[in-house]
């Protein structure tokens, strides 16, 4: 079998399947199988500066332990946006409105670009103080400050090409962002240590057996790297570049969701219906996010080699929990388009087969990081105490990963029905009133030292797996129609001929 013909059968287009008929686990798939991969490079990125910064020091990798959570602070604030967007564009195009589906993709683009651009300058001038709050060490907290600094600054092209994956995912196409993501990914892992180390002593030249080249350059350029700030400048680069390639497909319309720069003019009555379904969305990751802060609260009294360890154990989870976060995103979809298309039933059995699977397949993954712990740990760091470390959340945390794949499930199906409300109830349960509390009394009051925190992992994914699976089971999502919009009449009235787009 050749390589073309191989993709073609593992990759489809949107005009090949329908999400709204046949059977559930085909079109599931080839939707949700480029939202892995997509879902994979994006995870690079982080994995990418969690290797580089690991080899540049100790410090400068528990400083990205405190910035990850800030930059997923700042785009769950936004997130919102992108899920009402996607919700809505997925919701018209299965009631057939394509036109309606177009309005609603070039307002999100909008209102996407003043929401980072807001965000991103309160992020440059409080991040300092937001660190002070959460207790970064003296020697980490310029480090964090520098990296999230940098990304504030660029935060317009890292969400808006976000909102860019979310509208194309709505519309039924996750192939052509995942070509888009390759590029981007590719772009910042040859650029990201060059940043980082400058080529003065790059390791990464070590790795490629071109031992002298770098002192060459050196002498050549006289750069010595940017450190931890050219991590986030590699990132952000990277990403805007990524942004521009989405602008410009969305505007040609030739694939996916088609954006008309005459409907970008932002109208009150999509954002009333974008505050309706983004604010409570926007709480599901804010809550995820904030218990991630407030849980460095408790982790910045711990040795910096438990502050690395949890940066390495999060990095691990955000590889392994890739198929629930994309078979979520794909639930959400097909959820949203069966719904506007009148087929509620459908979109439960959706939510029950995504569930089945990802209770399976994480506890699989479950097991092997269970056994693997050390081995996958020591890929991140050559520091004994943080190898034993986050070999030991690991193995606390492991048996309990298909818990989450249910949670995702459930979550991305009530996101799709417009029922984000219920999901961040899920979110805020889960890790507000059962993680933190937990690794609170087991660090404070039960005197567990790290332990105490690793606990509250496993009890938090088993709690939210149980809520969410018995709250759908409700059926309360069924009573929803996102289609009947009051800014319909907008639609017509805004548009123009194409050739003035």
């Amino acid at each position: 079998m050749s390589i073309r013909s191989l993709f073609n059968k593992l990759f489809k287009t949107k005009d090949e399947f329908d999400l709204t008929a046949g059977g559930i686990g085909r079109p599931l798939f080839y939707l949700s199988l480029p939202i892995v991969i997509t879902n994979l490079f994006q995870t690079a990125y982080n994995l990418a500066d969690t290797f580089w910064l690991g080899q540049y020091s100790t410090n400068a990798l528990a400083a990205i332990s405190f910035a990850f959570p800030m930059v997923f602070l700042m785009i769950s604030l936004s997130l919102g946006l992108s899920v009402a967007g996607s919700v809505l564009v997925a919701q018209h195009v299965g009631a057939g409105e394509e036109r309606q589906a177009e309005y609603a993709a070039s307002q999100t683009i909008a209102y996407a670009v003043i929401a980072s651009l807001v965000l991103g300058a309160v992020g440059y001038v409080f991040v300092a103080d937001l660190l002070d709050l959460i207790g970064a060490s003296s020697a980490v907290a310029p480090l964090a400050t520098g990296y999230m600094q940098v990304y504030s600054v660029g935060l317009v092209a890292v969400f808006g090409f976000a909102v860019f994956i979310s509208l194309m995912r709505g519309y039924g196409d996750t192939i052509t962002p995942m070509f888009v993501m390759f590029g981007s990914v590719v772009l910042n892992i040859v650029i990201d240590p060059i940043l980082i180390f400058g080529f003065e002593s790059n390791p990464l030249f070590g790795y490629l057996g071109a031992s002298g080249l770098e002192t060459w350059l050196f002498g050549l350029t006289g750069y010595a790297g940017s450190g931890i700030e050219g991590a986030a400048i590699a990132t952000v680069f990277s990403r805007a570049l990524a942004f521009v390639v989405g602008i410009w497909i969305m505007f040609n319309g030739s694939r996916g969701v088609k954006i008309r720069l005459s409907q970008m003019r932002p109208n009150l009555s999509f954002a009333r219906r974008v505050f309706d379904i983004g604010v409570p969305a926007s709480i599901e990751g804010t809550a995820r996010s904030l218990s991630i802060n407030l849980l460095m609260v408790i982790i910045a009294a711990f040795p910096a080699s438990i502050v690395a360890a949890y940066g390495i154990g999060t990095r691990i989870f955000s590889v392994v929990f890739l198929p629930a976060l994309a078979l979520s995103q794909g639930i959400e979809t097909m959820t949203g388009q069966n719904v506007g298309a009148k087929k509620q039933n459908r979109a439960a059995e959706t939510n029950h087969f995504g569930s089945r699977i990802m209770l399976v397949g994480l506890t699989a993954l479950g097991v092997i990081a269970w056994f693997g712990a050390e081995p996958i740990s020591a890929v991140f760091t050559n520091d004994p105490a943080v190898v034993d470390a986050s070999a030991d959340f690991l193995r606390y945390a492991a048996p309990t990963f298909g818990f989450i794949g249910v949670m995702r499930a459930y979550t991305g199906g009530f996101r799709g029905a417009g029922k984000t409300l219920i999901a961040a109830v899920i979110s805020v349960v889960s890790l507000g009133i059962v993680r933190l509390p937990v690794a609170w009394i087991g660090t404070n009051v039960l005197a567990l030292d790290s332990t105490g925190l690793w606990i509250a992992f496993p009890a938090s994914n088993l709690a939210g797996g149980v809520i969410a699976y018995l709250w759908f089971k409700r059926g309360t999502w069924r009573e929803t129609d996102l289609t009947d919009t009051e800014y319909s009449s907008d639609v017509t009235s805004r548009e123009t001929p194409s050739t003035d787009d």
